[in-house]
């Protein structure tokens, strides 16, 4: 071949492969034409869980503002862990990380930080009862017990404070491998431990579940965390950015912030104190004729409506629970709406019990496989309060490991409670993935407990 042969076979090559790779590329204006984003997340406690039936998550409500502003739908691709996050991306499973990737050296790195960026840091996580001495500077925990996770980074910063107090802290290890960091934080609620470590974001978070914490104490230097892209995709991350410079600023971020690392998980109301005893004697609510009606045309004893109605609301038909289930029987809005209620209707006292005691008994039905009528309650109180996907996890669980699925103490109850440790959640047997089960316990046992008391005091 002549030389002149051999440069334009060469510059043909290199058209021909220029060509192909502008035909490869998939940015924001391709994805935008197939109508969806691929979110790769963590199924974590702020990040991206399943309550209720409804998919929700700090990170995932934030992207799915985004999605919807570009009117995106959403597929939602679970990572097994954080390592797995942006090797997920290189491999173009998805599309964008909606979970915060710690920034280190950005020219090095093979990603794009981009969109949702935060500050972050450890904090001390210490008990705030009135009796309690709150400790203001890292020097106090000189002489005191912390107790964190063996082989975490936890240990990993509490060492390094360690070295750099000159020594004096006593590290203590929780060593169980059905503990994770926001059981420490329980147990520093309850007393049982004094301090534990965590990061700002889950430990804020948790303060909303458990209001006797201070984690005010800041333990290590910030660390910036971001969403990520790949590389390729510039106008994608150009177009996440634009929307985080306008979304920070918006109400609705804010409400959002507030929603989960603020405002009290569980029912909040003005009149909750009001509603719960307004009532005269023989009654148990302003609307026990509501609970009769509409329990005697569901099947569903009464009692146990005005029982469940008591704990979702406290008999106010006008609250709201931060996850934005509403009315007297807490129903949440995909919910309502697909029993027929639309608008302002889920605050109508009348039609929400109608769809609540219609709610219950398609639950209670769902177990019809299930003899005890008690145990089939059960199930169906636990999945109206934590979802169905949930308690059909549980009960799997509670079969591969050889307890009773049909039986909710000590057995489905037990791999409810499991369900936040990932060596259970991402059992192949579970399709839900992480759930924090204590508040669904809970509220099986004091609803059960409430509706007995009701069946002793008004036949």
């Amino acid at each position: 071949m002549s030389k002149f042969g051999r440069i334009l076979f060469i510059f043909t090559v290199a058209l021909l492969s220029c060509k192909r790779s502008q035909e490869a590329a998939y940015d924001f204006p391709q994805i935008v034409a197939k109508d969806t984003l691929r979110v790769i997340t963590l199924n974590t406690s702020t990040s991206y869980f399943i309550y209720r039936d409804q998919e929700m998550g700090y990170h995932y409500e934030m992207i799915k503002s985004f999605a919807d502003e570009h009117g995106l739908e959403l597929k939602i691709i679970v990572a097994q862990n954080s390592s797995a996050l942006t090797r997920m991306l290189r491999d173009n499973i998805g599309d964008v990380v909606a979970y915060g990737v710690p920034v280190e050296n950005a020219r090095k790195d093979p990603v794009l930080y981009c969109g949702l960026s935060e500050i972050s840091h450890q904090v001390l996580v210490q008990r705030a009862e009135p009796n309690d001495t709150i400790l203001q500077d890292v020097t106090e925990l000189i002489g005191k017990d912390v107790y964190v996770l063996r082989d975490s980074k936890y240990e990993q910063r509490m060492n390094n404070l360690n070295q750099e107090l000159g020594g004096g802290l006593r590290l203590k290890y929780a060593d169980k491998d059905t503990l994770v960091v926001e059981d420490l934080i329980r147990m520093v609620s309850g007393g049982d431990i004094k301090y534990t470590v965590a990061d700002e974001h889950v430990a804020r978070l948790n303060h909303t579940y458990f209001r006797n914490i201070n984690v005010d104490l800041k333990v290590s230097f910030d660390q910036r965390t971001s969403w990520v892209v790949r590389k390729d995709t510039p106008v994608l991350a150009d177009s996440l950015n634009a929307w985080f410079s306008r979304a920070n600023r918006a109400p609705h971020y804010l409400r959002l912030t507030k929603r989960y690392f603020e405002e009290a998980k569980g029912f909040h109301s003005d009149n909750q104190s009001t509603f719960a005893t307004m009532f005269a004697p023989g009654q148990i609510s302003p609307w026990d004729k509501y609970f009769k009606q509409y329990g005697k045309q569901f099947g569903v004893d009464w009692r146990l409506l005005a029982s469940v109605s008591y704990h979702e609301s406290t008999f106010d038909p006008d609250g709201q629970s931060w996850a934005g289930a509403g009315g007297l029987m807490g129903l949440m809005p995909a919910t309502a709406a697909v029993l027929g209620l639309t608008g302002n209707d889920i605050f109508v006292p009348e039609t929400n019990i109608k769809a609540g005691a219609e709610y219950l008994k398609k639950l209670i039905g769902m177990f019809s496989s299930i003899e005890n009528e008690t145990e089939r309650i059960k199930m169906a109180l636990a999945s109206y309060n934590g979802g169905i996907g949930h308690i059909a996890d549980a009960r799997a669980l509670a079969e591969k490991y050889e307890a009773d699925k049909n039986v909710w103490e000590g057995n489905v109850e037990k791999y409810v409670l499991l369900k936040r440790l990932e060596q259970y959640y991402k059992d192949p047997v579970c399709k839900a993935g992480y759930f924090r089960g204590d508040e669904t316990a809970e509220y099986v046992r004091d609803v059960i407990s409430r509706w007995q008391a009701y069946k002793e005091k008004v036949k």
